[in-house]
């Protein structure tokens, strides 16, 4: 089964719930930068409390956006040129894509990155690209609920993403 998730909003308790309750076992960081301003969201400090909770963590730097990418959503906010040119990097990702299909055919995994939203992100692009291949036959996006972490069964309509790494 294939996951994502958004640490937007929320903070590492509640994101290692919903990651629990959700049964996952592998989450995968796919930030090209993996840095944070949110306390516990840093990789060194992220893969100390996932693998703390019994979930295994793996950093695909490879599977995010790159800077020239990022930096033209930042200037102009148009998505769907984003969307082009970061399904265009997808495709030249075979070594890194393989190697997420592979964990996804074994495991319960969760892609992951900063937005809550994963319309506006690129996580739900890689998820298509799995989808695409066969590799998974449909993804679950988690939100993370401070009351209690629940799967979203519909994305919300996206609105100007946040430019992420």
């Amino acid at each position: 089964m294939l996951y994502t998730i958004g640490y937007e909003g929320t903070n590492i308790d509640n994101f290692l719930t919903t990651l629990r309750n959700s049964g996952v076992t592998v989450l995968v960081d796919v930030r090209a930068v993996p840095l944070s301003r949110k306390k516990g969201f840093s990789k060194s400090r992220l893969k100390e409390a996932v693998e703390a909770a019994g979930i295994t963590y793996i950093h695909l730097r490879e599977l995010g956006a790159p800077r020239e990418v990022r930096n033209n959503l930042k200037a102009t906010g148009d998505w769907q040129d984003y969307v082009h040119h970061y399904e265009a990097h997808l495709t030249t990702q075979h070594e890194a894509l393989t190697r997420l299909a592979h964990q996804v055919q074994n495991t319960e995994v969760c892609l992951m990155c900063f937005e809550a939203d994963p319309l506006t992100c690129h996580r739900s692009l890689i998820s298509k690209e799995l989808e695409k291949r066969k590799v998974v036959p449909k993804t679950s996006h988690l939100q993370v609920s401070a009351a209690f972490p629940v799967k979203a069964s519909d994305a919300p309509t996206p609105q100007l993403p946040v430019a992420f790494a």
